[in-house]
């Protein structure tokens, strides 16, 4: 047993109260968006991430565009997810709880995509066919650091332009020059099909530390990169992380594309793992153990391949057929690839544990036990980060006392995500 304590690190708190106004709002005051006739067609972009309040949000717009006279439709924008599938594709909006009757609109789902543009460096500019054909294109997501690259925009409204609704074609073609072009790929590819299709406007959403909606920003197409870029900016400063910059081992109970793209966000695990591109130096984490894989995943395992040991129990639930695809279409090959496997949770800590060296001592490890990367208020941590943590000034309440212990099944005695 080694001693623990449960903590819950203050972040900042921004949040959005009036979240249906601020959404009719930004629409009316869309120039390009209301100048559409009655009667026309608007598609509403709908990705595979967690987004809070997402059904509000999507039911929301798809009311006003009906009070507006127009006749609004869903289209899931998510590149590979789902399997790379039009049927699989509406099942993760549907696991997320958008459905046509929660949202109040048709769901039009379809991996054909049309040849829109191309850009001055030759890549294709691919859009999903129903949203070309569509009168009007509103892009709704949220503002949030990328997992594999840094740019002016990173993940967001750009990304959803040129990945999302480039389907896994577009996805191939961004992806296919590496991480360190994507930035401009994400850009220029995202420029153009602005400019030859029916896009009005983007519908941005930045959260605060606490995984809350904290704004939601109409950006039209006239100023679109440089208002991403602000928001960008904005997300960074609210965005959680780790207590400490250097940890032993870190204890990941869950992951899954409903916390990141990446199933664990390299931004808190400082953790890149992609081919010619240097791991960043803070924060170090020396040893990472995953325990499970969420059941909102629907069995994407992508980024598996940044921990260093498992459970039988994940690689149970891994669909290989969605995790490899996702994984070759981004061409980040060793974000998929299998740690250690053990089949008790027990085994898994305890060799995470030996494997820092053949005399350590438990009581000096730094050891911090987090129920996913995405919600990081609440977690439990050792002594010695304890300790580190009251001399950085970290913000925090102490909660509780605990024991890192196991039951009779080798399992965790005490989860944060069972509390």
């Amino acid at each position: 047993m080694m001693e623990m304590y449960e903590i819950r690190q203050k972040f900042r708190d921004d949040k959005l109260v009036d979240i249906s106004g601020t959404i009719q709002r930004e629409l009316m005051n869309n120039s390009a968006l209301t100048a559409l006739p009655k009667g026309a067609e608007v598609a509403i972009t709908a990705g595979s991430r967690g987004i809070a309040n997402i059904v509000l949000i999507l039911r929301e717009t798809v009311s006003t565009l009906k009070g507006l006279g127009y006749r609004p439709f869903l289209v899931p924008a998510m590149g590979s997810h789902g399997g790379a599938t039009a049927d699989g594709q509406v099942e993760v909006l549907h696991h997320l709880g958008i459905t046509t009757e929660s949202v109040g609109a048709e769901i039009r789902s379809s991996m054909e995509v049309e040849q829109i543009a191309e850009t001055d460096d030759g890549v294709p500019v691919y859009m999903d066919k129903h949203a070309y054909g569509a009168d009007g294109v509103i892009v709704i997501n949220r503002i949030k650091a990328h997992t594999a690259f840094r740019g002016r925009v990173e993940s967001g409204l750009s990304k959803m332009v040129t990945i999302g609704l480039g389907k896994r074609r577009g996805a191939s073609f961004v992806h296919a020059n590496g991480a360190l072009h994507m930035a401009r790929n994400i850009e220029t590819v995202c420029a153009s099909a602005l400019r030859h299709s029916p896009i009005v406007m983007g519908l941005a959403i930045i959260e605060n530390g606490y995984d809350q909606t904290a704004d939601i920003v109409g950006v039209g197409t006239e100023k679109w990169f440089e208002v991403e870029a602000e928001l960008l900016k904005r997300s960074k400063e609210m965005m959680p992380r780790l207590p400490v910059d250097t940890i032993d081992v870190l204890i990941v109970e869950e992951m899954g594309k409903i916390f990141s793209g990446t199933g664990m966000d390299p931004n808190i695990i400082g953790r890149w793992r992609i081919e010619g591109v240097p791991e960043p130096e803070k924060p170090d984490v020396k040893r990472i153990v995953v325990l499970d894989l969420a059941e909102q995943s629907f069995g994407n395992a992508q980024g598996v391949g940044l921990a260093d040991f498992t459970t039988q129990r994940l690689v149970n639930r891994i669909d290989r057929q969605a995790t490899y695809t996702n994984s070759i279409t981004s061409t980040y090959l060793q974000r998929a690839m299998l740690p250690f496997i053990y089949d008790h949770e027990q085994e898994a800590i305890e060799s995470a544990c030996g494997s820092l060296g053949p005399d350590v001592d438990l009581t000096g490890v730094k050891l911090v036990q987090v129920p996913n990367t995405l919600h990081l208020d609440r977690l439990l941590v050792s002594k010695p980060v304890l300790e580190q943590m009251e001399k950085c000034a970290v913000q925090f309440e102490m909660e509780a006392r605990r024991q890192l212990r196991f039951n009779d099944e080798g399992m965790l005695a005490y989860k944060l995500t069972s509390v």
